[in-house]
C-alpha cells in the first residue's frame, strides 16, 4: 500500500516498514521507540469494526492476567484501530519473539516423543487461555460464534462446506449426510464447556522461545466450544500415524489445569475443523487451487473416520 509509512506514523513508528505474512490480514513489522511491533491491516468484509476493538479489548485483558499474547499498542490519538480508505482497519499489537512451531498445513516429520511433549504443552495453553478468558470481564465482548449454527447450520460462518466444487456428486451427499449427523451429535452434547475460544490454535499460530510457549492472531476467535480449540490444534496432523498420541498428549496438558473433553469428542470437533477449512477455502483461494481439493479431502477422511468410530 502506498501510504504504508502514513498509517505506521499514526503509532509514532518510522522508518521500513516490512510485509512478514499476507494471510487473512496483512502483517507487517515496524519500528517504535527502537522496537519491533506488528501492524494489521485487516482484511476488509470479515470483522465488523466492533469485532475488532472487541478482539483487541480482549487480548490486552488477557495480557494484563499473565497470560502470554500480543497486546494491542494504541495509536497516537488513543484509539486501537484506524480505518483505512479502503475499507480496512489497521491495528498494532506488541512484536513476539521466537518462531512458530511449524509451518502452515505441514504434518509433523520426526519424534513422537518431542512433538506430544510439545502437544502437552499447547493443552496447557490453550487450558490456561480458557482460563483466564473466564476470569476476567468480557461481558462486552461482540465476536462471532462457533457455536452449532455457526459450525453446521444452513450458513456456517466459514461458508457452506458441502457446496465445494471439488465434491463429486457422490462425496456432496456423503458430506452432508454427515453434517446431519455431526449435528445431531453436538446438539445433544448438553454439557459441552462454552465460552471464548481462539479457534486458530494451528501451528504457525503457536510461537515458542525461551519463556515458552505464545498464542498470536486472534482474528477468527469467537465464542465457541472449547473442545473446538483442541481439535483445531491437532487438524494439520490428521494424518499421522501418532494422530491418537497427540490427542492423548493435548488432552491431558489440558486436563492439568481445567477440565479436558474426552478424546473422543476432541476427535469430533477437528473432523468440525475439516468442515469448517472446506468451506473457509471456496472465498479465499482461486477457483483453480488445488487447496479447494485438498480440504475437501480431509472433511471427507475425517467425516469416515468418525461415522466409522462415532
Amino acid at each position: 500500500m502506498k501510504n504504508l509509512n502514513d498509517i505506521a506514523a499514526k503509532w509514532g513508528a518510522g522508518g521500513p516498514v516490512e510485509l512478514i505474512a499476507e494471510r487473512e490480514n496483512a502483517v507487517y513489522r515496524i519500528m517504535r521507540d527502537g522496537a519491533p511491533a506488528a501492524l494489521r491491516l485487516h482484511r476488509a468484509g470479515y470483522q465488523s469494526e466492533a469485532s475488532i476493538l472487541s478482539e483487541l479489548s480482549w487480548t490486552a485483558r488477557l495480557a494484563d492476567a499473565g497470560f502470554a499474547c500480543p497486546k494491542p499498542i494504541p495509536s497516537q490519538n488513543g484509539t486501537f484501530i484506524t480505518p483505512l480508505p479502503d475499507g480496512r482497519f489497521a491495528s498494532v499489537i506488541s512484536w513476539v519473539t521466537g518462531t512458530p512451531i511449524g509451518a502452515a498445513d505441514m504434518p509433523f516429520d520426526g519424534s513422537a516423543t518431542a512433538h506430544c511433549d510439545l502437544y502437552h504443552g499447547l493443552g496447557q495453553l490453550l487450558a490456561q487461555l480458557h482460563n483466564t478468558s473466564d476470569s476476567i470481564n468480557t461481558t462486552d465482548i461482540a465476536r462471532p460464534a462457533w457455536d452449532l449454527q455457526g459450525l453446521l447450520g444452513k450458513s456456517p460462518f466459514w461458508g457452506r462446506f458441502w457446496e465445494n466444487t471439488t465434491l463429486s456428486a457422490g462425496e456432496k451427499k456423503f458430506i452432508i449426510y454427515a453434517r446431519d449427523a455431526a449435528h445431531d451429535y453436538l446438539k445433544a452434547m448438553k454439557s459441552a464447556d462454552f465460552g471464548l475460544i481462539h479457534a486458530d490454535a494451528v501451528q504457525e499460530n503457536i510461537f515458542t522461545n525461551e519463556a515458552g510457549l505464545t498464542l498470536i492472531d486472534f482474528d477468527d476467535a469467537g465464542y465457541g466450544y472449547r473442545g473446538y480449540d483442541l481439535g483445531v490444534a491437532v487438524s494439520q496432523h490428521y494424518t499421522l500415524r501418532y494422530l491418537d498420541d497427540l490427542l492423548a498428549a493435548i488432552q491431558s496438558g489440558y486436563g492439568t489445569l481445567r477440565k479436558a473433553p474426552s478424546v473422543e469428542d476432541i476427535k469430533f470437533f477437528l473432523m468440525l475443523r475439516g468442515f469448517a477449512s472446506s468451506g473457509w477455502v471456496i472465498q479465499r483461494q482461486p477457483k483453480k487451487s488445488p487447496a479447494h481439493r485438498r480440504f475437501a479431502e480431509r472433511a471427507l477422511h475425517l467425516a469416515h473416520q468418525w461415522l466409522t468410530n462415532p
